[in-house]
């Protein structure tokens, strides 16, 4: 009897529409049966938001030729891996990877990131999940030198596996017309956004803002993602769903609270 091939997820932020998420289906085409659930528009910035007073729909839809099947849903990417994992899939996927983002994803960016919520829901159902993000914001990106390394992670998370609550945030310089260093194992630079609000006024003369910012990298070492990043490395950092800062457990008994 033939091998059952591995049921791989894909999600994404952008849309379902996006040319990252259509990158990544067609990698995973490569590697198993793909089943795609996806928002059925951008959906960037939603961190690890779900619909809780609306309904959700999830409807069959059709992008691109392949073997994959696709569903366009109206939630958030969390709504779409909870309802893969609950409706649409008759078994537990074997992957879940999310993106390609238009984008970057490294360092603080994750507690934001839609994406990376997306590959985070995947690792609490127990599901082996990778997010994938390309340092550039542009619809007409370049993914193709991205794919190889893709794969090759991909293929390797399928055959290792990764622990319950762990997924991998993946993120890929912009392509600059030169071959990629390698991928770097990394640790999340200590960083934030220097955020200011721009205020406007409606016709009405009503005030409404817009949100913008600095990004600051106050991490000066060299095995971070924003290092790698910015030395042409494909960054991998190990994220884990468990927030407690178990060092500071000691010091907060100490306060005999």
């Amino acid at each position: 009897m033939a091998k059952e091939k591995p049921l791989i997820l894909v999600c994404n932020d952008d849309g379902i529409t996006a040319p990252g998420i259509r990158t990544l289906v067609e990698v995973m085409n490569e590697l198993g049966e793909v089943v795609v659930v996806a928002p059925d528009g951008p959906q960037s910035g939603m961190g690890h938001a779900i619909t809780i007073d609306g309904i959700l729909r999830c409807d069959p839809i059709h992008i691109t030729e392949g073997p994959q099947k696709e569903y366009s849903c109206s939630g958030t990417p969390v709504d779409c891996v909870k309802l893969a994992v609950n409706v649409v899939l008759d078994r537990k996927p074997d992957l879940v990877v999310s993106g390609i983002n238009h984008g970057s994803n490294s360092s603080i960016n994750v507690i934001y990131s839609g994406t990376m919520s997306a590959a985070v829901e995947g690792s609490l159902e127990g599901i082996p999940s990778i997010g994938f993000s390309l340092c550039d914001f542009s619809w007409e990106a370049n993914f193709s030198e991205a794919k190889p390394f893709i794969k090759t992670l991909a293929r390797k998370v399928l055959q290792e596996g990764l622990p319950h609550g762990i997924c991998l945030n993946v993120n890929i310089p912009k392509h600059t017309g030169q071959p990629y260093k390698g991928i770097k194992i990394c640790r999340q630079a200590r960083a934030n956004w220097e955020e200011e609000f721009d205020s406007r006024k409606d016709p009405r003369k009503r005030n409404y803002y817009w949100l913008t910012g600095t990004f600051k990298n106050y991490d000066g070492g060299e095995d971070t993602d924003e290092w790698a990043l910015e030395n042409y490395y494909i960054s991998v950092v190990p994220i884990n769903s468990d927030f407690t800062a178990h060092e500071l457990s000691q010091t907060l008994n100490a306060w005999k609270l």
